[in-house]
């Protein structure tokens, strides 16, 4: 069956990845600023009112971790108040919504990957702005999935793949923290599940497949790991090698404080969904792989 989707946001990785990897069966209408501000409801009532979609993606958020330290109202109004707006929509139009959110809604101190009923506690202003954000929804549409996601990287936009090799390309060395972990996730794995996801809740009603669920790829790493399997990845197209200078923490401070263990279990998607995003090493060479071919061409890291 065909399937049209109203996605919020125009430009961030996982939107991107959605207009992408679109089958022909698949309509993406993405909407943003200025015609669509989350922060403002009567605007994204009237934008969703007229995207005609058989499901809601709200991708659109405030993701600048370390600024909203200083912008917490901003980012509050966008990813808190914002994603009820998105929720109000949906419900207004009985359809379906899939909420990106994050591992930051949680305090990193669990010894083991968290579930997604664990109890959250962000530690910054990025995380209790998500959080609010995923409450919302809960309590204005009961027609949803909420999927927290964590280290996002792709061709697209900035991201700390990206960044990498930018630096690998005049440096010898880069200096990386090696003391926090999480799932490195492609944005191109995140939008492939979406399109399963958004199928199946457009067609099947279960209770069983809505409410929160934990995205990301497959293993764990450090950031210097990711580092370091990009630098090696980027080396089968002759790059010159990069050495990681692994780090703590407290070696490079941020204004906001992220948590240790972002790792998230899965398990409940492959249950509910039967899904399972690739591992994250088989679809980083991807990644970099795709960056270093366009470089050739018209696009730039």
């Amino acid at each position: 069956m065909s399937l049209r989707l109203a996605v919020t946001g125009l430009t961030g990785q996982v939107v991107s990845a959605l207009i992408e990897r679109a089958a022909k069966d698949i309509e993406i209408t993405a909407l943003g600023r200025p015609q669509l501000d989350l922060g403002l409801r009567n605007a994204v009532l009237a934008g969703l009112r007229h995207a005609r979609c058989d499901a809601i993606v709200n991708a659109a958020a405030y993701t600048a971790v370390d600024r909203a330290e200083s912008e917490a109202d901003l980012a509050m109004r966008v990813n808190g108040e914002g994603a009820g707006h998105v929720a109000e929509a949906a419900a207004e139009l009985n359809v379906p919504l899939l909420h990106l959110s994050t591992d930051y809604v949680f305090d990193g101190m669990l010894p083991r990957p968290y579930r997604e009923d664990d109890p959250t506690g962000p530690t910054c202003a990025y995380g209790r702005s998500k959080l609010a954000g995923e409450h919302n929804i809960a309590a204005t549409h009961p027609n949803h999935v909420i999927l927290r996601t964590a280290w996002v990287y792709s061709p697209f936009g900035a991201n700390f793949v990206k960044t990498m090799l930018r630096l690998g390309e005049t440096r010898a060395e880069v200096s990386v923290v090696a003391d926090q972990l999480g799932n490195p996730t492609s944005a191109i794995d995140i939008a492939d599940a979406i399109f399963v996801m958004a199928r199946r809740l457009v067609e099947d009603p279960s209770p069983s497949l809505r409410g929160v669920f934990h995205v990301t790829g497959q293993g764990d790493a450090s950031w210097a790991d990711v580092a370091e399997a990009t630098f090696a990845a980027a080396e089968k197209f002759g790059r010159k090698p990069v050495r990681v200078q692994r780090i703590s923490t407290a070696d490079y401070p941020t204004a906001a404080r992220r948590p240790a263990n972002s790792r998230l279990d899965n398990e409940k998607l492959a249950i509910r969904y039967g899904l399972r995003l690739p591992p994250w090493r088989q679809s980083l060479e991807s990644c970099v792989a795709r960056v270093l071919m366009d470089k050739t061409g018209s696009r730039a890291v």
